[in-house]
């Protein structure tokens, strides 16, 4: 069986975003970490997440205003805003208690 990876953490996406280039942002983030390999520790999952958010909205997590990326801009008021709010919030700890709870899985299920 093949070695869980980060991105499978990103497979549901949450039921809410904080703005409306954050559901491009999510699979986006889930796109670059699809070969990224399963993290030994939350806190380098946490790492990793925050790591990622900052090399592709150019912004760290602790920004404190709403990220416009163009790329993800369809069309619409607020199109291509990103909220860091949202990610440090919602969900970056929603991310970790995936990766909790996948890690308390019997070890043959992991695989």
């Amino acid at each position: 069986m093949a070695r869980p990876r980060v991105s499978e953490l990103f497979e549901q996406e949450p039921p809410h975003w904080g703005g409306r280039g954050d559901p491009y942002f999510w699979r986006e983030m889930a796109e670059q970490l699809a070969d990224a390999p399963w993290p030994a520790s939350t806190e380098a999952l946490h790492r990793l997440l925050g790591e990622t958010f900052e090399r592709l909205s150019g912004h760290p997590l602790d920004y404190d205003t709403w990220i416009y990326l163009a790329r993800h801009a369809h069309g619409g008021m607020s199109s291509g805003m990103v909220s860091p709010e949202f990610w440090r919030d919602t969900a970056i700890p929603e991310l970790l208690e995936r990766y909790r709870r996948r890690r308390s899985w019997p070890r043959w299920l992991r695989r």
